[in-house]
């Protein structure tokens, strides 16, 4: 992966290679989209997987004093598809002081004073740093979408036919999206692929299982019962919203190790091709710190 620049002449990063990559130009196609791995090309047992977050682990240090990007990891998924786990996988061994992790449910009345974006926005990562966003600004052209009664709460100053108004939220996406690239933020989104079949499975788990029975709600099946809707809105948002300087990935879903080892594989190679490195020190400092040496060492 290697720095390119756009028609503008923006330096942004190239987005790693994956067969699970959603396009630029519009032709993603969930019905075409696996839910179970098309390739045999990675191992992904816990030795694999250790290896690629040993391996974050390290380059997150580097990231951190450097100082001159931010990662931003996006997380979207249907229920039961496995973001909590996976960020927790993929982030395991990584220095809590350089990562901050945050999740987005219902907006609360003072979210809801500002703009849509508001929220998400105060919470970006500081350069150095890895953000994570568990559920995130696309909220609300997903959730909002498959329940356009939430609307009428958000005190919108001007009436709008919906299909305009989607159309408008992934302007001001790619628009805010597009400004942080420029500004050195790093953006990675994931849409966790489940298939209807496994949600369902794992819904069943955990009612199941009573060390999970605080995962389920029945609001959990209201929103199952609006697949076909959710799968539109997904459809429609990733087509609008992946491009070069903030891509979408939708990584099967329905095997765990996998997803995260996909996940992790991804992260890995967008911070190689920032080809970061530690600050260098200038002779002068250098030759101060050496005299500052054997002043210490002859304390």
């Amino acid at each position: 992966m290697t720095n390119s620049k756009n028609k503008q002449g923006t330096s942004m990063f190239e987005a790693p290679e994956s067969e699970y990559l959603v396009p630029f130009d519009g032709t993603f196609r969930i019905g075409e989209a696996s839910t179970v791995a098309v390739t045999n090309r990675h191992q992904h047992k816990g030795p694999h997987r250790k290896q690629a977050t040993d391996s974050l682990k390290k380059l997150q240090r580097v990231l951190a004093a450097g100082d001159r990007h931010a990662i931003l990891l996006v997380f979207q998924a249907m229920d039961a598809a496995g973001k909590d786990s996976t960020i927790r996988a993929v982030m395991q061994g990584v220095d809590p002081s350089g990562c901050q992790v945050f999740s987005f449910k219902k907006p609360s009345s003072l979210e809801i004073d500002h703009d849509f974006l508001w929220r998400t926005v105060r919470c970006l990562p500081e350069r150095g740093r890895i953000g994570i966003f568990n559920r995130s600004h696309y909220e609300e052209v997903l959730v909002v979408r498959a329940h356009p009664e939430y609307l009428g709460g958000q005190r919108i100053p001007r009436e709008v036919p919906l299909d305009q108004l989607w159309e408008e939220r992934f302007e001001s996406i790619r628009d805010v999206e597009r400004h942080l690239a420029r500004n050195g933020t790093v953006i990675l989104k994931f849409w966790l692929n489940v298939s209807r079949d496994e949600q369902k499975a794992r819904f069943l788990d955990r009612i199941d299982e009573p060390e999970s029975n605080w995962k389920f709600a029945a609001g959990d099946l209201r929103e199952r019962a609006l697949w076909d809707t959710y799968m539109e809105a997904y459809e429609d948002a990733l087509n609008a919203t992946s491009r070069t300087w903030a891509p979408w990935y939708a990584i099967p879903a329905d095997k765990k190790p996998f997803m995260r080892l996909e996940v992790a594989r991804v992260v890995l190679e967008t911070l190689k091709g920032l080809n970061l490195s530690y600050p260098s020190v200038s002779t002068e400092d250098r030759e101060e710190m050496q005299a500052l040496r054997e002043q210490l060492a002859n304390d």
